[in-house]
Order: C-alpha cells, then sequence, then structure tokens
C-alpha cells in the first residue's frame, strides 16, 4: 500500500464476535497466560509431536529439530503444570520417562491443525502481502 492509497477494504469474511481485552473489569481477558504458553515456540512443536501418541524425552528431542534439552525439559514441565502433558515414569534401570497429551491437550491438536490448515491455504497470499509491504515501505526492515 502507497502513502497515496485511500482505497476503503471490506472483508469478505465477518470477523469472529470477539470480546475485546482491555476494558474496565478485565484487562487482558485472563487469557495471556494460556496465550503465552501456547504461543512459545516448542510449546507447537511439542505438541504436534505428542499428537502422534506418547514419546520418551529422547525421542521429542530427536524429532524437534534445533530444540535444547533444557528448552524440552522447561516446554514439557510447563505442559504438564498446565494440564496439557501427562509425564509417567517407569520403574526400571535407568528410569524410563514418557509424555503423553491429556484430554485437554488432544483438544488442543484440533485447534494447531486449524492453524497449520489456515498458514497453509493462506502462505502464498502472505508472502505475496510481506513482498508487496516491502515495496512500498523501503528501509523498514521489520522481520
Amino acid at each position: 500500500m502507497s502513502p497515496t492509497h485511500t482505497e476503503v477494504t471490506t472483508p469478505l469474511v465477518e470477523p469472529a464476535a470477539l470480546d475485546p481485552c482491555g476494558r474496565a473489569g478485565h484487562p487482558d481477558c485472563g487469557i495471556r497466560d494460556v496465550q503465552d504458553r501456547i504461543g512459545d515456540k516448542w510449546t507447537v512443536l511439542v505438541v504436534v509431536e505428542l499428537a502422534n501418541g506418547p514419546r520418551r524425552f529422547r525421542e521429542l528431542q530427536r524429532a524437534i529439530d534445533g530444540i535444547s534439552q533444557r528448552m524440552l525439559t522447561l516446554t514439557v514441565r510447563r505442559l504438564e503444570r498446565d494440564g496439557l502433558v501427562l509425564r509417567t515414569v517407569y520403574p526400571t534401570v535407568p528410569a524410563q520417562v514418557e509424555y503423553r497429551l491429556t484430554e485437554m491437550g488432544a483438544e488442543l491438536t484440533h485447534l494447531v491443525k486449524a492453524l497449520t490448515d489456515w498458514s497453509l491455504a493462506h502462505r502464498p497470499a502472505i508472502a505475496d502481502a510481506r513482498e508487496a509491504y516491502d515495496l512500498d515501505h523501503p528501509g523498514h526492515d521489520i522481520r
């Protein structure tokens, strides 16, 4: 869009009815902490991996490219604390630990799938929009 752009566009699809945050009495709608967890870089990847069934720690680590042992430990701990992942320790030597999604975690996979499908469907349009924006706003590198 250029600085002289004046066309008003209306969406073909009406946005969902969402109650905006920031109103008196509910400044963050009580969802910010949950969104922070779900929006975490590694959480979605762990949930996607566990959607295919229980995994041991090392299996998760090998499956998620770039995640460190520390970040995986923190991520599964946080997901366990939030009730999305169940951690089972088997009494073997050495102890075996397995992670699986809880029922609530399994519900989350449907939202992740919907977001993934939306992302794939709109990827070309987003790439085009970014290219057009970058051409109209030279020097504004916001990547």
